[in-house]
């Protein structure tokens, strides 16, 4: 499986993300929305969106270990977020620095943030679909 992370000429370039991913693959990996909960389905981080961010990585790459996945075969993520408004960036950015210095990975594929009003709960922050391909 290959993937090609790619920031084409004439579009913004982040550190946070590649603008295009183009894999090669036979197998496609679809994470199911990972929200702030740990293995035993306790709430994690109520109130503390950094916290939120973090557990939601930790769980999308529990998920994708399962299937002989890791952050490197991600082709998309999806960040479905409560009430985003650009003030919440920096406790964005320090939840998902903290799941990439846990986890050795920084993760960077495309990704769309979209807010939303509420989740199915509403101490959850925010909620991440992961979308991966493998061989």
């Amino acid at each position: 499986m290959s993937i090609t992370l790619v920031n084409p000429a004439g579009l913004p370039t982040t550190d946070m993300y590649h603008q295009v991913s183009v894999a090669t693959g036979s197998r496609l990996v679809f994470v199911a929305g990972q929200v702030a909960v740990d293995a035993a389905g306790e709430k994690v981080g109520v109130g503390d969106f950094a916290a939120q961010v973090e557990q939601a990585y930790l769980n999308a790459s529990t998920a994708l270990a399962e299937v002989g996945a890791t952050f490197a075969d991600v082709t998309k993520l999806t960040l479905y977020v409560v009430d985003w408004t650009l003030d919440k960036m920096p406790a964005f950015l320090d939840g998902v620095a903290r799941a990439a210095a846990k986890l050795g990975v920084t993760p960077a594929a495309p990704g769309s943030m979209i807010g939303v009003s509420v989740l199915f709960d509403p101490d959850f922050l925010v909620e991440l679909e992961v979308t991966a391909v493998l061989d």
